[in-house]
């Protein structure tokens, strides 16, 4: 299995998870490149592309009446605040945004974090798709563990960020990304230690027939 898409909500794991599973199959993590080869294709800087990231506060790009800066909560972790005035048109960046994961796929294959892949791979015969997720109070402790927030900013953080991958999804592809039937693998990332979890799916990619045999 050259490809593995992981898609997480917010506090689920996933920038923990899909490194060390791309570790031990051997395969590139691919998370930031994405938005910075999309960066560099388009000419706008690499703060710019990640305001339209889906994982972004605000995901879509909409920017709201009057406002003079867009937030953005999944940067490093850490909440930075981007001019609006170098932002690239939305539709543009997800058409660059998809193309470089499509590259990705037909080169050196990897495990791709997030950004929809799942669906924009569906039709990759030999590719292995991963949801993460868990109950949302889970989720919130987790964050609150692996951040030092406070529960109040860790629940504030989450809903944003679960709001923005919901509406990204739904917006472009029509498709919610809770929908099984995109992945292969469905894990409650709170539940199960993360160990195990990364044990699951390299057990998973690893015993996966492929789809010409």
């Amino acid at each position: 299995m050259r490809v593995v898409t992981i898609s997480a909500e917010y506090g689920a794991g996933g920038s923990v998870v899909a490194p060390r599973v791309a570790e031990r199959l051997g395969l590139p993590f691919v998370d930031r490149a994405i938005p910075e080869s999309v960066a560099h294709d388009i000419g706008c800087s690499l703060e710019s592309a990640l305001a339209h990231d889906g994982r972004a506060e605000h995901g879509l790009g909409r920017l709201l009446a009057g406002a003079a800066r867009l937030p953005n909560v999944t940067l490093g972790g850490m909440e930075a605040y981007l001019p609006v005035g170098d932002l690239v048109s939305e539709d543009e960046f997800v058409a660059r945004t998809e193309r470089a994961i499509r590259e990705v796929a037909a080169s050196s294959g990897g495990v791709l974090l997030g950004r929809a892949a799942a669906i924009v791979l569906a039709d990759v015969p030999d590719a292995l798709h991963v949801r993460l997720r868990g109950g949302k109070e889970a989720r919130i402790v987790r964050v609150m563990r692996t951040t030092g927030m406070d529960e109040r900013l860790a629940r504030s953080q989450l809903e944003d960020s679960d709001r923005a991958r919901t509406a990204y999804v739904k917006h472009f592809y029509r498709i919610d990304p809770d929908d099984p039937k995109l992945y292969h693998l469905v894990v409650d990332s709170t539940l199960v230690p993360v160990d195990q979890v990364v044990e699951m799916i390299v057990l998973a990619a690893k015993s996966a027939v492929p789809a010409s045999s």
